[in-house]
């Protein structure tokens, strides 16, 4: 849980933030942001290890071009890894990294302010 200190300090650094420099927000967003990410974000988050078929029938909506492009984007992001086995047929499973398994106080904190917004 964050201190009520980093965030106020967190939200001077907002207001003092101007055009000319990167807002962190949107860089954050560029990364996880989209219909998509963090859908299977959370899917990975929830299973450890799946392949690409379970995440197109967990996901619904999802198309295999829009799955395959996000997974590809986390990858080179750095939050999801990609096993892909020398089998027949391929077999390709994803993994999240430190860095994506760090995401999950991120998803219980969205969790918390989503069951206050509901009520």
């Amino acid at each position: 849980m964050v201190s009520k200190q980093e965030l106020d300090q967190y939200l001077i650094s907002i207001k003092e933030s101007d055009n000319n420099h990167e807002c962190v927000v949107k860089s954050a967003l560029e990364v996880v942001g989209g219909k998509w990410k963090l859908r299977i974000l959370a899917q990975l988050l929830k299973k450890e290890v799946v392949r690409f078929n379970e995440l197109k029938r967990e996901i619904s909506g999802i198309t295999n071009t829009m799955l395959s492009n996000s997974l590809h984007e986390l990858e080179l992001d750095g939050l999801i890894a990609r096993n892909q086995y020398n089998e027949m047929p391929v077999r390709v499973e994803y993994t999240l990294t430190d860095t994506g398994k760090s995401m999950l106080p991120i998803f219980y904190e969205l969790t918390v302010w989503w069951n206050n917004y509901r009520e």
